[in-house]
């Protein structure tokens, strides 16, 4: 007896076991829970529910055959050949009982969401697909959620996402894109940390980089990010610099998408974590690289109150916040009387790659952050 396919998994039951039908990002999400570490609560679209979909866009296969023929240094084929394939997915219809689970999910969360992409093939030790694929932050309402799943499916045909996996040797016939549905939040803080330096490769501290409100602001190099190493040994703060942060991201409260504003000039030259948050962070982040096994290259967000950044209650209009074992408190409880720990919600967690491709021999250049020179900064003893 044939069972139909799942098109869609709430997050709490995969795991990194399940990264060949829910991807990389959703299968790591879906292990943070398990291990008993906050992540906003969402679903899965799951890669059979790619694979439904990519049966009915005519010609698809003959251009996915030909992508994996084309030489890394044929640019201009390339990109041709991309754009085909993306042009033909975003103008496909979703078939509709994938539309449905996707439309069915979405109402349970009722409120602003992210559409992330998660590919099969992705944030592996040897590989990494950060920043090659879509994301779609404040998304609002059904039709807008399933355009945006349908643009991430588009997205795995990126120019550069195609181009790494021609310089890698990646296959392409098999590959898949999962994507990830997850409630907004509206974070105090939120940025990046490494659980190994990544300007040494130093595995006894971990790198921490983050700014006001959300973190796309550092992810697109909108800001000097403010910047703490925190020693795994002793648990001390050996480097710290407070970025010039000049832009603010926020969710639109009524509307789709992410507002950009002027910093407020009172928060521009202040620590977006205190001494006491940034030790949580680091702990949380041993946390999960002794899970892994491995060092982590770590998506953080902090939730709780600061006037002209965040609501009262530091989310948007869900306090979902997964763990093992279910629903979070509300956060605004926690922001206001729980311990640092308590407030702080992971968005992602791959395996660091840069350090681990120099161990094993090179293979590729990193790709160089907006944010490096601060880091290397803080190589520098206090």
């Amino acid at each position: 007896m044939s069972t139909a396919p799942a098109y869609v998994r709430p997050l709490t039951e995969v795991s990194r076991a399940d990264a060949a039908s829910a991807g990389g990002k959703a299968a790591s999400l879906g292990e943070l829970t398990r291990a008993g570490i906050g992540v906003p609560r969402g679903f899965v679209v799951t890669a059979a529910a790619f694979g439904r979909a990519m049966a009915v866009v005519g010609g698809a296969d003959a251009l996915v055959r030909s992508v994996e023929n084309l030489a890394p240094e044929d640019r201009e084929s390339l990109v041709r050949v991309a754009a085909e394939l993306r042009a033909l997915i975003t103008a496909a219809p979703v078939p509709v009982p994938v539309a449905a689970a996707v439309s069915a999910g979405y109402r349970e969360l009722g409120a602003a969401v992210a559409v992330r992409s998660s590919a099969t093939l992705e944030d592996s030790a040897e590989a990494s697909f950060a920043g090659l694929q879509d994301t779609y932050l404040g998304v609002r309402g059904a039709d807008e959620v399933l355009d945006a799943v349908r643009r991430c499916w588009a997205s795995l045909y990126n120019d550069e996402s195609v181009a790494y996996r021609r310089r890698m040797g990646l296959p392409e016939r098999g590959l898949a894109m999962a994507v990830v549905v997850q409630l907004m939040l509206r974070p105090r803080a939120a940025g990046v940390m490494f659980t190994r330096s990544p300007v040494s490769g130093d595995r006894s501290v971990v790198a921490i980089e983050g700014t006001w409100g959300l973190g796309s602001a550092l992810v697109a190099g909108e800001v000097t990010p403010d910047a703490f190493t925190v020693s795994k040994v002793t648990g001390e703060i050996t480097g710290r610099r407070v970025g010039t942060k000049l832009r603010l991201h926020s969710l639109m409260p009524n509307g789709p998408g992410i507002s950009v504003t002027v910093m407020p000039i009172a928060l521009r030259g202040r620590a977006c974590l205190t001494d006491d948050e940034a030790q949580a962070l680091a702990t949380v982040g041993r946390r999960v690289e002794e899970h892994y096994g491995a060092p982590q290259d770590i998506e953080w967000a902090l939730l709780g109150d600061d006037p002209g950044v965040v609501d009262s209650h530091g989310l948007a209009e869900d306090p979902g916040v997964a763990v093992s074992h279910g629903l979070a408190e509300d956060p605004g409880v926690a922001a206001s009387h729980g311990l640092a720990e308590d407030r702080i919600v992971l968005l992602q967690s791959r395996p660091e790659t840069v350090w681990a491709a120099r161990e094993r021999g090179p293979v590729a250049g990193p790709k160089p952050r907006a944010s490096d020179h601060v880091l290397a900064w803080l190589e520098k003893p206090l």
